[in-house]
């Protein structure tokens, strides 16, 4: 039975916190929960120890320790771990699970045509097929992988991108969701150009779709549903205009695609002789509630409209890097105080959820570009995966606070990549050695999602046999699939 109460007591505690400051690190730290929100957190003592078993008593849970309704002060076990707030994804794609390496080597454009719309293809036109062999809808399996990712890399929320089919498929999204146990802001996707017919909608119909899911499901718990268009050369000013307007009368946040891939930004710059920012800005689409993916190529001028809207940007360094995109100019947009945190993008274009390896790698290549070691510091790219995308988000979470969210990880740090870590060096460490494999408990609104590293929220080998088959299902459809030229700049050729 799951206790109302939950303490875990670890050698580190970051908290993360606005209210104490983001760079102080807890020695022998505690927290203390009650239901789905933190109730104490701060620096250990039996003292507080015996008095939190007084008050608590067969209500209360130790992390770490042997159930028990009896506890004493010595079962409060200093675990050999540092506990953070849950890492938060500012941007992702839970749909593409099944295309991770399937089309290897190549731009964004040539990348989406023989891997995303070719996942379109398959998923619907195999959909009864996969179905009755799986006894579950295609879309439902892959977003609870995607689930499992998140969970496995200590990721308790994200700002999930319904984009291409997927965008047909909202309550599948929803249920991996509810199942998992995670938290998604759901930015759903629209396209009425410059991309495949396949999934080409019209304004009232992107709407219409956004107001089904809200009405169904814009009171769930740990569900937030906002407009998410896909791509600005894939929606036309009337339909980020129409999507804009109901994120305002819905007093909700705006997610696009901008100035991604560097050929597609200069065939947009020649179609309708403006950059993308441009476009949205012309569009009345930027201002402090729109967060934009991405955001690689820029100019002076669109640096200067994104500070002047208070437009956000979502970093996916893994996806922008793999995909040959280049990479934002970080450095002058913190300067200019353009508000940033971290994303890994989707699984088929960053092949990897790894969010401290994203945010390693944003301060690796800033560092080598600029040849100045002392730009990004290891704490600087952990508030832009935890405090940070909570505040882009507003979500309340990202820190560990009292009357926050009780969401929480604990990362072992006897791993031997870990070793040594001590209070000076254990933020460092997290950045620069960390694999990823190392998160142990993932708590989420005060319910443990892993329990000393098994996920229990999911059927992790029943997931990974699903998606094993359908990948090499896809596959083979890949080969009889006509060859695809939808994607922005690639229909000209």
């Amino acid at each position: 039975m799951d206790k109302k109460y939950k303490l875990i007591r670890s050698k580190f505690l970051i908290p993360l916190s606005r209210k104490i400051g983001t760079e102080t690190r807890i020695e022998d730290g505690y927290l203390l929960t009650e239901g789905g929100l933190i109730k104490e957190v701060g620096k250990y003592s039996p003292k507080i120890g015996e008095r939190i078993i007084h008050e608590y008593g067969d209500k209360l849970q130790i992390i770490g320790a042997e159930k028990n309704d009896n506890y004493k002060e010595k079962d409060i076990i200093c675990l050999n771990g540092v506990v953070l707030p849950g890492f938060i994804k500012a941007h992702a794609h839970d749909h593409e699970t099944l295309i991770k390496g399937i089309a290897k080597d190549e731009c964004l454009t040539d990348w989406l045509d023989h891997s995303a719309n070719v996942l379109t293809r398959f998923l619907d036109n195999k959909k009864n097929e996969l179905k009755e062999r799986l006894d579950k809808n295609p879309y439902l399996l892959v977003f609870l992988k995607a689930r499992l990712d998140d969970i496995y890399y200590g990721i308790t929320s994200t700002l999930n991108h319904l984009c291409n089919a997927s965008k047909y498929n909202g309550e599948d999204v929803i249920e991996a969701n509810t199942i998992a146990g995670t938290k998604m802001v759901l930015a759903v996707g629209s396209q009425d150009r410059n991309q495949d017919p396949y999934i080409l909608s019209t304004p009232e119909e992107e709407v219409k779709r956004l107001n089904d899911l809200y009405n169904a499901f814009g009171n769930k718990d740990r569900i937030w549903v906002i407009p998410g268009p896909n791509e600005v050369f894939s929606n036309s000013a009337e339909m980020l205009k129409e999507l804009k307007q109901w994120a305002r009368d819905h007093n909700t946040l705006f997610h696009v695609h901008s100035s991604e891939e560097p050929r597609t930004t200069a065939w947009f710059y020649e179609q309708y002789d403006m950059s993308p920012t441009q476009y949205l800005y012309n569009a009345g689409i930027l201002d402090e509630n729109t967060i934009i993916a991405h955001q690689v190529n820029n100019t002076p001028i669109d640096l200067a409209l994104l500070k002047k809207t208070g437009a956000k940007v979502a970093h996916n360094p893994l996806a922008n890097t793999i995909l040959g995109s280049g990479m934002p100019p970080i450095i002058e947009m913190l300067e200019k105080g353009i508000q940033i945190a971290i994303g890994t993008d989707g699984l088929g274009s960053s092949d990897d959820q790894n969010i401290l390896a994203a945010a390693r790698l944003v301060s690796q290549y800033q560092k080598a570009y600029h040849k100045d070691a002392s730009l990004l510091p290891a704490q600087q790219v952990l508030e832009m995966i935890t405090v940070i995308p909570a505040e882009m988000l507003k979500l309340n979470a990202g820190s560990l606070d009292v009357g926050k969210d009780a969401d929480f990880i604990v990362i072992d740090i006897t791993r031997p990549n870990l070793v040594p870590t001590r209070v000076d060096n254990v933020v460092e460490n997290l950045i620069w050695s960390s694999n990823g494999s190392e998160v142990r408990w993932v708590v989420v609104d005060g319910k443990i999602l892993k329990d000393d590293y098994k996920i229990i929220t999911l059927d992790e080998d029943e997931i990974k046999d699903n998606i094993q088959y359908m990948s090499e299902l896809l596959i083979e459809y890949k080969k009889m699939c006509p060859e695809i030229r939808a994607s922005g700049a690639r229909q000209a050729i």
